[in-house]
């Protein structure tokens, strides 16, 4: 696998957080809407699937990978759409979405009224370890991917999804220890949890926390021939729970440099 292509392609994302790539008044272009506990994130990709724009928000309408306020995320789904139409100077039309694995048909179809309900046309409908896999390309491994509110996970096999899981567990419970052993609110403590002076910190407190998550992966893994594990998700960007995962699990661990973005712009790349 080579990280450096994948971080190059990432750091391209990111900078399209700030900056806008022109893009021409009929190409195509690709979208992916990623629902997140935490975040609401919308890339764009050109006809290259090279990013030309993303925006994100903070927001708290889904919870373990459910939609808990519809109106609330469709009226942010239809921000972030609007910012990127202005900043592109076209309109966007469609968009693949992805939900954690196992998530019932009821459930999908709420996650795509929403971003319908922003004018988009949902064109795939995905799990979330397997978009990020579009990123990674993973062909014997364990993708596990920790969103704000879930740990979910795909086994790949010879590049084929062969089993995937999802159970509660993810950045929102960080952010609830550290709020607890800091005692500072919930606010605070997610901005905590940022700070890269204080990752080393942080780390023992939350040691707990990412025992549990190396726990649910184990419980998936059991009796598989899985050679390696590669996190993917907002909660991985905590500098060094990678070598917790590692100690817990016994299985070689790897990473990208920003692992938040990984599976916003694997949805992207499924439009």
């Amino acid at each position: 696998m080579d990280f450096a292509a994948i971080d190059a392609r990432l750091a391209a994302l990111e900078a399209c957080l700030e900056t806008t790539v022109p893009v021409g008044l009929e190409e195509k272009l690709f979208v992916g809407v990623d629902l997140g506990t935490a975040y609401i994130v919308v890339v764009v990709l050109n006809s290259l699937r090279e990013p030309v724009a993303c925006a994100m928000e903070f927001a708290q309408v889904v919870r373990d990978g459910l939609v808990v306020d519809y109106t609330g995320a469709a009226r942010i789904v239809r921000g972030l759409v609007g910012q990127l139409e202005a900043r592109l100077g076209r309109k966007l039309t469609h968009a693949a979405i992805a939900v954690p694995p196992g998530t019932g048909e009821r459930d999908c179809g709420t996650h795509r009224h929403v971003v319908e309900a922003a004018g988009l046309e949902v064109t795939a409908i995905l799990d979330e370890p397997t978009a990020a896999n579009a990123v990674l390309g993973v062909e014997n491994g364990v993708i596990v991917d920790i969103g704000g509110g879930t740990t979910g996970l795909s086994v790949l096999e010879g590049g084929r999804v062969v089993y995937v899981a999802d159970e509660a567990t993810g950045g929102t419970h960080v952010t609830l220890v550290l709020a607890g052993n800091y005692r500072v609110s919930f606010e605070e403590a997610e901005t905590l949890k940022k700070r890269e002076d204080m990752q080393a910190e942080i780390l023992p407190v939350v040691r707990p926390v990412i025992q549990k998550m190396a726990s649910i992966v184990n419980s998936h893994i059991r009796n598989r021939d899985v050679s390696a594990i590669y996190l993917v998700g907002g909660t991985c960007c905590l500098k060094d729970m990678e070598k917790v995962m590692e100690r817990e699990t016994g299985r070689p661990v790897c990473k990208p440099a920003n692992p938040f973005l990984v599976t916003p712009l694997g949805i992207a790349l499924n439009c």
